[in-house]
């Protein structure tokens, strides 16, 4: 059984950073599409954004310019960093692997 593990969020001021990650128990990693969502509270999970094994990259039009998917494929690791944090980014952040796994999220909060 494939799982992943998130680490990396927490509490920042608007403005701020933070920089999530995704550890993914199989070697297979490197073959698939990875992705990153988040639930807002009292929402569903919405796509925030894509990568496939060449680096190729997609994002949601809100975060689009302010965060940047990346993958270490030796590391079977996918990250998010994410820049210039806005009160709406407050959410539960999910790595996923379609049709593979979910992880079980982390919470990212921007408040002052």
């Amino acid at each position: 059984q494939v799982t992943l593990a998130e680490s990396g969020g927490g509490l920042v001021q608007p403005g701020g950073s933070l920089r999530l990650s995704c550890v993914v128990s199989s070697d297979l990693f490197k073959k698939w599409v990875t992705t990153w969502y988040r639930q807002r509270p009292g929402e569903g999970r919405d796509l925030v954004a894509t990568i496939d094994p060449t680096g190729n990259t997609g994002y949601a039009d809100d975060v689009e310019g302010r965060f940047t998917i990346s993958r270490d494929n030796a590391e079977n690791t996918m990250f998010l960093e994410m820049n210039d944090l806005r009160p709406e980014d407050t959410a539960v952040y999910f790595c996923y692997v379609p049709s593979v796994a979910w992880g079980r999220g982390t919470q990212v909060t921007v408040s002052s």
